[in-house]
């Protein structure tokens, strides 16, 4: 089963930007002057689209002010703790606002940002090591 997480953007321009910076790429089969594919995983995409396209999806619901509220919250896994602050960094300096500092929780780290557009992100690294086994 595959993922694919569709998210509005004001500027699909500069977000296709501003997560490339971050190292993400894009499927060309499924971009145009609407919408692109962001490529997360093997299984898993994000597709940044134009609010106004977006408006159009099945749902009449408004798109939610990111400002007052959240509408969904990602999290993307990384190999390395380092990673995670090394990618949270690198979006904060493409324009993105910082939630804070790192935060550690038994074997997992995570930090998190809002991406231009408000939207929620963390990346997350788990040390399965420090994990304890059943057995």
């Amino acid at each position: 089963m595959k993922t694919f997480i569709n998210l509005p953007v004001k500027d699909l321009a500069r977000s296709t930007e501003f997560f490339q910076l971050l190292g993400f790429h894009f499927d060309k089969q499924f971009t145009d002057e609407n919408a692109t594919m962001m490529v997360v995983g093997e299984d898993a995409a994000v597709m940044l689209a134009t609010e106004r396209f977006f408006e159009g999806f099945i749902t009449p619901a408004r798109i939610p002010d990111t400002d007052e509220s959240r509408e969904v919250l990602i999290g993307l896994s990384v190999d390395h703790r380092d990673e995670v602050d090394d990618l949270t960094d690198r979006a904060v300096s493409a324009g993105a606002r910082s939630l804070g500092e790192g935060i550690a929780d038994g074997p997992m780290y995570m930090r998190g940002f809002r991406d231009l557009d408000g939207h929620q992100w963390s990346f997350i690294h788990m040390d399965m090591s420090a994990i304890p086994t059943e057995g």
